[in-house]
């Protein structure tokens, strides 16, 4: 089985923390625990975390159970007390690694040591922004990191709390393909029946391990009850993943591979074509004074590709997204041209 990280949103009592350091350590096979120290919440008010006696219960957890602790930090103080509790692992949250200068001092005081880091995603969809995250906790010196995809905070309309957007985890393991990455199932879930859907989608995608928010009361919970396995859902979990093939070489995946192949070579062409035409329209509209933009042509023209994306059984906002990245390209080889 991949790794898995567990425990709680947030460390709440010695006692809570004890029990489930005990499940995880006599029940399962995970070997690193979370949980949450500090939880500056988005509107003051609400529980914030304990703090520096929090990670004493932790220590105390791991010197019992011989589990090792993950904690999330956002400053320079987080990453002291850490080193001074005995922490294994700390992971910079979705919202410290969109502020880079956030990330760049905790990058600082992270020189020196061998703590185990994890980047998680900023909320943005932005996979620069993650990756500029990642590049500067490397520069402090650790050799030891993880990146963490938890999801992404959208407009648009998703059944997951954040929309897992997996095309953006890819361009980073396409950039880094010898940085391990886990899955925050918890986070993009949003509710604890959907945990085992996005569990198995992220093995299925070979995402190398998984965090999950799990609680030994998760319907008392302080901090996101609606996410949290209780021991019985997450044994469930863990007995009900599969981890399938990645390197499957079968004859028959192989043709149907060679017939997308040969798709996209097709593709690729009738692209190249189309923006050759581009360009003689761009040449076409500066000798007449012609605009580059015009509203009326382009809203019929996408309102078309879409009947016709629709027809086809081709999902609306994949084809919104295609049409416009044409768009795009189209108006900016016009602009070249004027």
């Amino acid at each position: 089985m991949k790794p898995i990280i567990a425990g709680p949103c947030s460390a709440e009592s010695e006692e809570q923390i004890l029990k489930i350091a005990e499940f995880l350590a006599t029940k399962t096979s995970v070997k690193t625990m979370r949980a949450g120290v500090w939880k500056p919440r988005t509107r003051p008010g609400g529980f914030e975390g304990h703090g520096e006696i929090a990670l004493k219960w932790l220590q105390n957890a791991k010197q019992t159970f011989g589990l090792s602790i993950a904690v999330e930090v956002a400053m320079p103080e987080h990453v002291e007390l850490c080193l001074k509790h005995d922490i294994d692992t700390v992971w910079i949250g979705a919202r410290t690694t969109g502020n880079p200068f956030a990330v760049q001092k905790i990058a600082e005081s992270l020189t020196g040591c061998d703590l185990s880091v994890m980047v998680k995603n900023a909320l943005s969809p932005d996979w620069s922004l993650w990756l500029g995250a990642i590049e500067r906790i490397e520069k402090s010196g650790i050799t030891n990191i993880k990146a963490i995809h938890r999801g992404f905070s959208t407009n648009q309309n998703s059944q997951f709390r954040y929309p897992p957007m997996w095309e953006i985890p890819i361009e980073i393991r396409r950039r880094r393909p010898n940085m391990p990455m886990f899955c925050d199932a918890s986070h993009i879930a949003g509710k604890a029946d959907l945990v085992p859907l996005i569990a198995q989608k992220a093995f299925d995608m070979e995402m190398d391990g998984l965090m999950i928010e799990l609680h030994n009361e998760p319907k008392v919970a302080l901090t996101d009850a609606s996410q949290q396995l209780g021991f019985s859902e997450f044994e469930n979990l863990i007995t009900q993943l599969i981890e399938k093939n990645p390197t499957y070489q079968g004859a028959e995946l192989e043709k149907m591979r060679a017939l997308i192949d040969d798709l996209d070579e097709e593709l690729i062409a009738n692209l190249a074509k189309r923006m050759k035409l581009v360009d003689e329209m761009g040449k076409y509209k500066h000798e007449n004074q012609i605009t580059i933009l015009q509203m009326g042509r382009w809203k019929k023209m996408l309102e078309n590709r879409l009947k016709i994306g629709q027809e086809q059984n081709l999902d609306q906002t994949f084809m919104l997204d295609f049409w416009r990245l044409i768009h795009a390209e189209a108006l900016r080889i016009q602009n070249k041209t004027m």
